[in-house]
């Protein structure tokens, strides 16, 4: 066990869904005991860590202590910080994002997120996080009732490099397509002429270290930051109603916190559980936010996970298209 001084730790209050965890006497966040963090963690999925200061380093060692493997994000607008370890800057753009789990759009959506404020900015640039088991609690019933039970479905383009990585192959037959490899989490469709991608998850699912159905998926990003109505799509092939898109905003718009960074602050976050954002930023010059998206050594099994998947036994880094347009 890593750590044996104790911090002030402040639960979660009325409008504030994290754990506040205060220095008192520590000289880093590697002075608080590993099991304190991952219980606290598994409770209540958010923890803000303020008050100790470091950097880099720090960092680096924070992540290494709670995750095996980690996942390199192609999303635009990130510069490396220590990209060996993928670390990386958040999107250095300004415009304010919706909430959403970090790489929702694709299979191996990571455990946590972890995010260090090596910069703040003067004004505005906050992180809003919400919990995507309190959005499901508030939810309109008839919103909660047409969501429960469905899945969502996830189609996307390919490229060669790609089918090559998952398939052995950049130019597949109709065979190969369709008998992928059993560490492969996709399925295939030659639609149009062109091969897709597909994959599907719960439209309400279970958080790993909570029962309680939680919403949480790329459905509010796509519709309103990328504009795309249709991705993803319903089971039965259809777009996501629109009524019940606007009242799942405004319903996680209203159960948000917002973060005002301060220099050091070092937030955790259950990736299965919460979601994300932030708010529109002034300056992108002046705020430096590393972050970095692992796989938990304590995990729980998840079965919509292959078992022993790659993600899971290297830090993965899948072949990129470029230009790259998603977050």
């Amino acid at each position: 066990m890593r750590g044996t001084l104790m911090a002030n730790i402040h639960l979660p209050a009325p409008g504030r869904p994290y754990v506040l965890i205060e220095a008192d006497g520590e000289r880093a966040a590697g002075d608080i005991a590993d099991d304190t963090v991952v219980a606290l963690y598994k409770t209540h999925g958010a923890l803000l860590l303020r008050g100790f200061g470091g950097g880099l380093d720090e960092f680096r060692a924070f992540t290494a202590r709670f995750c095996a493997t980690s996942v390199f994000n192609e999303s635009p607008g990130r510069d490396p910080i220590d990209d060996a370890r993928n670390i990386h800057s958040v999107n250095r753009g300004m415009d304010p994002f919706p909430l959403h789990p970090e790489l929702s759009r694709e299979p191996w959506k990571p455990d946590v997120c972890f995010f260090c404020c090596f910069n703040p900015p003067r004004a505005q640039g906050e992180t809003t996080i919400c919990d995507g088991v309190e959005i499901v609690r508030h939810m309109l019933p008839e919103v909660r009732a047409g969501l429960e039970g469905r899945r969502l479905f996830y189609v996307q383009p390919t490229w060669p490099a790609l089918l090559d990585f998952w398939l052995g192959t950049p130019a597949p037959t109709d065979a190969q397509l369709a008998a992928p490899p059993p560490l492969c989490p996709y399925s295939f469709q030659r639609l149009g002429g062109q091969i897709a991608r597909v994959f599907s998850r719960p439209a309400l699912h279970r958080p790993m270290f909570n029962d309680a159905p939680a919403f949480g998926n790329f459905l509010l990003f796509s519709r309103f930051y990328n504009g795309v109505p249709d991705f993803p799509v319903l089971d039965d092939a259809r777009p996501v109603p629109e009524p019940w898109l606007q009242s799942v905003k405004a319903t996680g718009d209203r159960l948000s916190a917002a973060i005002a960074w301060e220099g050091g602050d070092l937030l955790m976050l259950d990736n299965t559980r919460f979601m994300h954002g932030r708010a529109a930023i002034v300056d992108a010059d002046e705020r430096l936010i590393a972050s970095y998206f692992g796989y938990l050594r304590f995990a729980l099994p998840n079965s919509e996970e292959s078992a022993d998947p790659p993600w899971r036994r290297t830090d993965f880094r899948p072949p990129m298209r470029t230009p790259a347009v998603l977050i």
